[in-house]
């Protein structure tokens, strides 16, 4: 007999249910029937040797497998040759492969210091880092490219499972022979006419800035824009002006520097968090990682203020 090789039907039939997760709004969708559907899920399953979902309980939900294999068929550039390689290496259990996001003040730090520690117990997976803005993040996150990433998150997060590991909140900084240094405490109106390096207009911490000025009736006068964090502190420090800033982003690029940190009221809350595709079924080697994540971010950000 001929082995049956995967088709296109299979591969749309599996999205379908994966997506919808449910054989008969798959069925609705692809315009057929719920056995036919059935058949295909069925087909499918014996062509890649494992469970793609687990029907148990009266429920369809997807399997590890199933999941991880989901993520494959996401990357339609691949082919369908490269979905039939991949669903023969999940199969085999061959070398583990972990991809992770953040954003650069994250990942040129922290996250090597927690793949590098990860690394030595578990020397044979392979480690992916990407480094990206907030958004690019989110995005390789949330459709799977990345398995989990590492965020400074200031609001809430839409399409993605999100677990906090710390919280903090942003400080006002500036050069360390301002006046405003005096204070121990900064508040909006200490801002007023002052010259602000602004984030990046549209980013969330520019509009979670933004509110808390308007709502205090207080104007700066924005003299520069940037996305990155340590612009921000070089800005600061060549004395263009003072901003608010993440604590991570203050404590590094402070240290030996002509800056000073103080606190800024009403708290600007920032989320150390770990992120995860919203509908994945998370494996052991990417549990593994979160914990020792947060083992080391709870280690080497102690300095935070809670």
């Amino acid at each position: 007999m001929a082995t049956r090789r995967m088709g296109l039907k299979h591969v749309e039939a599996f999205r379908a249910v994966f997506v919808t997760g449910s054989m008969t709004q798959a069925a609705l969708r692809m315009h057929t029937s719920q056995p036919q559907i059935s058949r295909l899920i069925g087909q499918l399953e014996t062509i890649t040797q494992f469970p793609l979902f687990d029907r148990s309980g009266g429920r369809l939900r997807p399997t590890v497998d199933g999941s991880r294999f989901f993520q494959e068929v996401e990357k339609t550039f691949i082919g369908l040759a490269g979905l039939e390689a991949s669903a023969a290496s999940i199969r085999s259990f061959g070398m583990g492969r972990l991809s992770v996001a953040a954003m650069p003040r994250l990942a040129g730090g922290l996250l090597t210091r927690i793949a590098a520690r990860f690394k030595m117990d578990y020397p044979h997976v392979m480690i992916s880092i990407r480094s990206g803005t907030a958004s690019a993040v989110h995005d390789w996150v949330s459709s799977g490219l990345c398995d989990t990433g590492l965020a400074m998150l200031y609001g809430e997060v839409a399409g993605l499972h999100v677990e906090p590991v710390l919280k903090t909140r942003c400080v006002a900084i500036m050069p360390k022979a301002h006046r405003l240094a005096q204070k121990k405490t900064l508040r909006p109106a200490d801002f007023a006419d002052e010259a602000f390096i602004s984030f990046a207009t549209g980013s969330p911490l520019h509009d979670r800035i933004d509110t808390i000025f308007t709502q205090a009736g207080v104007t700066r006068r924005i003299v520069a824009e940037t996305d990155l964090g340590a612009s921000v502190c070089a800005l600061v420090a060549a004395r263009l002006g003072i901003s608010i800033i993440n604590p991570i982003a203050a404590h590094d690029e402070s240290s030996g520097a002509a800056l000073i940190t103080r606190p800024f009221n009403p708290a600007v809350p920032v989320t150390i968090a770990l992120l995860y595709p919203p509908y994945a079924a998370r494996g052991r080697l990417i549990d593994a990682f979160g914990e020792y994540a947060r083992t080391i971010m709870s280690e080497e950000l102690g300095y935070l203020e809670r």
